[in-house]
């Protein structure tokens, strides 16, 4: 029988801890990992250290579109708790090694549970099950989860170990190829191969503070290919039970040796350094701000900083594309890069926050594109899912190098940039169509959409991208033959600007327009086949702005013709046409911010003659879509995107052309803002007068142009004064 006082007694002490010490200023404070959770945010409750290998938390569900992290705000019983997930994709994966408490044996150990027993704060999250009657409160290192299970008695009580699930969305395969499993005394290892988005290694090592008095395997579910088990444990009057989990992708001993990097059963240490950890990395940005904003801002931050993720093992192993075990001689490596997203903006705010990751995050790149033949798109757990178009590595290369970043070799990066940039990509699974087929391209200058097999007007605009970085790298590495071959090919989105719509439309092998042409209809690959990606023609017009900006505008005729353009598009047209595909979320006009291809098109403004209606959108984008709620994010966080948006609209200035080096200016959120980066001077960001228009900008009393603010003269510190 449950003691139901006991379990209030231990929902109410544990919903106390930590105290928070004001006089260290506790940026972790702000934090609420439960923005994102409900809705389409897709973000998760659970701890993670920043960049952390582990993300342990609550899954109540196994598959599905609304549960890619695993978790939905408002579901009413949870599953149990497995040891690693993405935050805000969309799609689900990993979700390895699900365990669940209960203090009876049950048939099912699915539990419901009160919202108000529910705690999550940087380092930590708790919740009672009320069917199980246990409180369970989970923390991590680095590589490691560490589980700390209150009964509402002592005596026999029991932990399924369930190996089979996983966050899937694969319904064509069994998701576990292979397993194998041991127990001990007081703990369990294996590892398994598995396959849903990419094909993955893992290996774990779980061990109990307890000795384990009985294991029972149960019948598998039908169509399980891994084993699930009931562990029972003998306990004390405490009525405490504690298990700490290391994962991998190397093997078993990896695994053990991630299990232990912290040691010991002191949770509440374990949690204490991992909420100072934040604090410490979250205090780098400051804002003078209403408490509301500084839990924005701060959240924001906050989700930024949970990916990428380190894949590397405490000795330096990980195994990657091609399944293949290495060795890091220096620093980590990391996975789940959703670079189609990050590229844009989240990658750019790496280099000015956190400079002493980038060099491994490029080195990461390298590697897999050693191990690959060609850089990755969107690799998670050291494998390559091939999802999304382009080539989003590309400027992530190319905008280290050009912000000074040398941690990495110069020439090796232009030598897989060239591969990537010339290799047909091979396809991942059948009926691939994302593809850099550069045979195809080269031979016509764009994708024809008759020949490309979807998606051909958004993958020739991304080309350009991919392009113009890859000629950018080898114009700074002194490769002028290389810069010139790839800058001509990074022009070819001029082909398929209409002049009679002025918009980027289909053009088939024989250079005829896609006829008939509706440009307000979004297509997808997922659920309407055309040619654009989660988009329509009005959205994705605007990608060559992503590296061609002054190209585009001068496409359109100049000042008159961008701004007529962006009235149009915000203002002037009528509602998307079938407003319920994928990314159509978070609209003002045809602008989405839902989706990434629209997060440039407010600050384009800053190059008009009417700077300030960019800067009015930009606000109100921030106030509309950015809520210090469950439902405070409208669309994917994608690994940190959204976020970062956020972030930079916040401090005023926004890399519109991310591979550049260079920022486009609007007008900051906050009257005041800090960034101290260790070994950089402070950055002093300032908004001086209440009017609405940005009349100038002034980086330590010296003019700077707000269309193209150096990075490097930001890094150097001093203070960033926007006069409106």
């Amino acid at each position: 029988m449950i003691d139901r006082r006991r379990m209030l007694a231990l929902t109410a002490a544990a919903g106390a801890w930590p105290l928070i010490s004001r006089a260290a200023e506790d940026r972790a404070g702000f934090v609420d990992p439960f923005i994102g959770t409900d809705g389409t945010g897709h973000t998760f409750p659970g701890p993670s250290r920043p960049f952390g290998m582990v993300q342990p938390g609550p899954d109540n569900a196994s598959s599905g579109w609304e549960y890619t992290s695993g978790y939905q705000y408002r579901a009413p019983r949870i599953l149990g708790f497995s040891q690693n997930r993405a935050s805000g994709t969309g799609i689900p994966e990993l979700g390895d090694v699900l365990l669940q408490p209960s203090v009876e044996r049950r048939e099912d150990f699915a539990s419901t549970y009160a919202k108000a027993s529910e705690v999550a704060r940087p380092g930590f999250y708790a919740v009672t099950l009320a069917d199980n009657g246990v409180r369970v409160e989970l923390t991590s290192s680095l590589r490691s989860a560490l589980h700390r299970y209150r009964f509402a008695r002592g005596g026999r009580v029991w932990v399924l170990v369930d190996l089979q699930h996983g966050l899937t969305f694969r319904t064509d395969r069994q998701p576990v190829q292979s397993v194998a499993n041991s127990f001990s005394a007081d703990g369990f290892e294996g590892e398994a191969l598995r396959q849903n988005w990419t094909t993955r290694h893992v290996a774990w090592s779980a061990m109990f503070n307890r000795p384990i008095a009985e294991v029972e395997k149960l019948p598998p579910r039908p169509g399980d290919a891994a084993p699930r088990y009931l562990l029972g444990f003998d306990l004390g009057e405490d009525a405490l039970l504690q298990v700490r989990i290391g994962l991998s992708t190397t093997d078993r001993a990896g695994a053990r040796r991630n299990r232990d990097e912290r040691g010991g059963w002191d949770f509440d240490a374990v949690a204490a350094e991992s909420r100072s950890e934040w604090s410490a990395l979250l205090g780098r940005l400051r804002i003078d701000a209403p408490v509301q904003q500084q839990r924005i801002l701060a959240t924001a931050l906050y989700h930024l900083f949970l990916h990428p993720s380190v894949v590397s093992d405490v000795d330096g192993r990980w195994r990657g594309p091609d399944g293949k075990l290495r060795q890091v001689a220096k620093g980590l490596r990391y996975s789940t890069l959703s670079l189609w997203d990050s590229f844009r903006a989240a990658n750019p705010l790496y280099t000015l926050l956190v400079p002493e990751r980038v060099d491994d995050f490029v080195n990461t790149l390298l590697d897999h594109g050693d191990a690959a033949g060609r850089l990755p798109k969107w690799p998670i757990w050291g494998g390559e899912t091939g999802t999304m178009i382009g080539e989003p590595a590309l400027p992530v290369i190319a905008d280290a190098w050009a912000k000074g970043f040398r941690g990495f070799s110069g020439e090796r990066a232009l030598a897989a940039m060239l591969a990537t940039s010339t290799r047909d990509a091979q396809p991942l699974y059948p009926g691939d169509t994302s593809l850099s087929v550069w045979s195809l391209y080269d031979r016509y200058g764009y994708y024809p959409f008759d020949l490309a097999g979807g998606e051909a007007v958004s993958r020739s605009l991304e080309a350009g991208i991919g392009d113009t970085a890859t000629a950018r790298m080898a114009a700074m590495l002194g490769r002028n033959d290389l810069a010139r071959r790839f800058g001509v090919r990074a022009a070819g989105w001029r082909q398929l600007i209409d002049p009679e719509t002025r918009l980027a439309r289909g053009r088939d092998s024989k250079g005829l327009w896609r006829t008939p042409f509706d440009p307000l209809v979004p297509t997808s690959p997922l659920n309407n086949p055309g040619d654009y990606t989660e988009a329509n023609a009005w959205q994705y017009s605007w990608t060559p702005a992503l590296h061609d900006t002054q190209g585009l505008i001068e496409a359109w005729g100049g000042k008159a013709g961008l701004k007529s353009m962006l009235d149009s598009f915000f203002f002037g047209l009528p509602a998307t046409k079938g407003a319920e595909y994928l990314g159509q979320e978070a609209m003002i006009g045809q602008y989405a911010h839902g989706n990434e291809p629209s997060h440039h098109i407010a600050w384009l403004y800053a190059f008009t003659d009417s700077p300030e209606t960019g800067h009015r959108l930009i606000a109100r984008i921030a106030h509309d879509f950015y809520r210090d709620v469950p439902a405070g994010i409208i669309g994917n966080e994608d690994a940190g995107q959204m976020s970062a948006w956020y972030v930079f609209a916040a401090l005023g200035f926004y890399p519109v052309d991310p591979s550049s080096g260079a920022y486009v200016a609007g007008v900051p959120l906050v009257r005041r803002a800090t960034i101290t980066v260790p070994g950089r001077r402070p950055l002093v960001i300032e908004r001086r007068g209440a009017g609405e228009r940005l009349r100038s900008l002034h980086l330590d009393s010296k003019p700077v142009r707000p269309t193209r603010i150096p990075h490097r003269a930001l890094t150097a510190g001093g203070t960033l004064m926007f006069e409106t």
